[in-house]
């Protein structure tokens, strides 16, 4: 079965509030990714990680051979007591601590206490979680199985289970509605929707609901708020001025990928490279608006090239901050201080996007190059006409500069024809019929033909 949208989005709405309330269970072993990886990195890699001018005693704790190292070990594997590093981080003697004071960093009674646990359980290493495959957990035990209706249940119940409490009753059917149509829609339930759900005394009248809400446009209106927000998506192009920009197009096109409830592969191919797929649809580029969604920099001064560049590397770094689950934008300058991510990772993965037909320059419109057209085909009907209009305007234009060079040439030879007569050619001046002044300057024609201006001398005149 194919991954989808709604199963994501719906999954995580439904375990994100217990997850965010109650804390790791003491229970559960420790996870180096989850719980040990953050408290090394913040506090312990600065001088003991990957940046080789900040290391101090050429010890480091990114690397599991080098934490692990059996040769003066800092990390005794079970047994936390004899591990110098928790020694050090216990320690209260300002010339051993670690962190050290200087740093202004310090650790937590609980971050100790989870150091403490992962190396009494053996000190297992992991990898960074983005690349941690996911695996499905086994649904937990619980003693009050009645309570649980779906396995989503399990979960919220083990948890409360851990932390010796008990649900809350359940909400009035008023605020259920309330809750789940806020959720799904980002609207409140109109009153013939609540009548109707207070008068459904089936079991599954809170299903019909939830179906019900999914099955509405403003579902997908709803989800991709946060969509949105991670694919910098914007009207704007957000420098000098900020003017608009032509990008609902891609939006719409995401909400429908929500509504229609795509499968995930597909979202993903379709806006990394929609426009590469074998015969692709108007659609399929649409998608691929996810790349254009950056700032667009239209300042007269700028260096195309330079916007060029901006724009590649833009998209390097929300692509992997969005699809890859990992902030590689800190390796454009250097190798990444916390995760295993150097500055050639970085450009090994811009040079995708540094093949891409575009000049940095925009046109009188602020609009970056290349571009799609999206005309309807009433829109695209009347522009033929146009067209056909605009070539018959010039084929006549282009009739009549021919005879004008025709008839001026003509006449430039009559005057050279005369002026040998003649043996002079009298220039005629051409006289003002009426001299104005805006601000009062007083204008006066002269025999000579030129103007006299006297009176007031304003600063600026017409």
């Amino acid at each position: 079965m194919k991954l989808r949208l709604s199963h994501i989005l719906v999954s995580v709405l439904a375990l994100g509030a217990v997850f965010a309330v109650l804390p790791v269970a003491m229970a559960e072993p420790v996870q180096f990714s989850r719980d040990i990886q953050p408290i090394l990195s913040e506090n312990c890699f600065h001088c003991h990680g990957p940046d080789p001018t900040s290391r101090k005693a050429g010890l480091r704790l990114d690397l599991q051979e080098e934490a692990l190292r059996k040769e003066d070990p800092v990390i005794v594997a079970g047994q936390s007591a004899h591990s110098e590093l928790i020694k050090r981080i216990t320690s209260t003697d300002a010339d051993d601590v670690m962190p050290p004071p200087d740093s202004h960093r310090k650790l937590t009674a609980q971050q100790i206490t989870a150091l403490k646990r992962w190396i009494d359980e053996g000190a297992k290493w992991g990898q960074h979680w983005a690349f941690e495959a996911p695996r499905r957990p086994a649904v937990p035990k619980v003693k009050n199985a009645r309570w649980v209706k779906n396995p989503i249940d399990a979960f919220v119940l083990a948890r409360l289970q851990e932390g010796k409490l008990l649900p809350s009753p359940e909400a009035p059917k008023e605020t259920l509605i309330r809750r789940v149509s806020l959720d799904l829609t980002g609207l409140p339930p109109t009153p013939e929707e609540t009548r109707a759900f207070l008068a459904d005394k089936s079991p599954q009248a809170y299903e019909k609901v939830v179906d019900r809400l999914l099955k509405a446009p403003a579902f997908g209106e709803r989800m991709v708020w946060e969509w949105l927000e991670a694919a910098r998506y914007a009207d704007t192009n957000g420098y000098q001025g900020d003017p608009t920009r032509t990008m609902y197009f891609w939006r719409d096109w995401a909400v429908n990928a929500l509504n229609s409830n795509k499968p995930f592969d597909e979202f993903t191919v379709e806006q990394l490279a929609g426009d590469l797929l074998p015969n692709a649809t108007q659609e399929q580029k649409i998608a691929t608006g996810f790349h254009r969604n950056h700032m667009i920099n239209g300042e007269g001064g700028r260096i195309p090239e330079e916007s060029r560049v901006d724009y590649v590397l833009d998209r390097t770094e929300t692509t992997s901050t969005v699809w890859m689950g990992l902030t590689l934008g800190c390796a454009r300058c250097h190798d990444h201080k916390f995760d295993p991510l150097s500055q050639r990772d970085f450009y090994k993965v811009s040079a995708y996007f540094n093949s891409i037909d575009e000049s940095g320059g925009n046109d009188a419109g602020g609009l970056a190059h290349p571009l799609l057209s999206l005309a309807t085909p009433e829109q695209s009907a009347r522009l033929k006409v146009l067209g056909e209009d605009e070539r018959r305007a010039k084929e006549q234009r282009d009739k009549e500069e021919n005879a004008l060079a025709a008839r001026q040439a003509a006449w430039e030879q009559t005057l050279l024809d005369n002026s040998r007569q003649t043996d002079a050619l009298v220039w005629q001046l051409v006289q003002p019929v009426e001299l104005t002044s805006e601000q009062g300057t007083q204008l006066t024609a002269l025999e000579d033909g030129s103007v006299l201006a006297k009176g007031p001398s304003p600063d600026k005149d017409n």
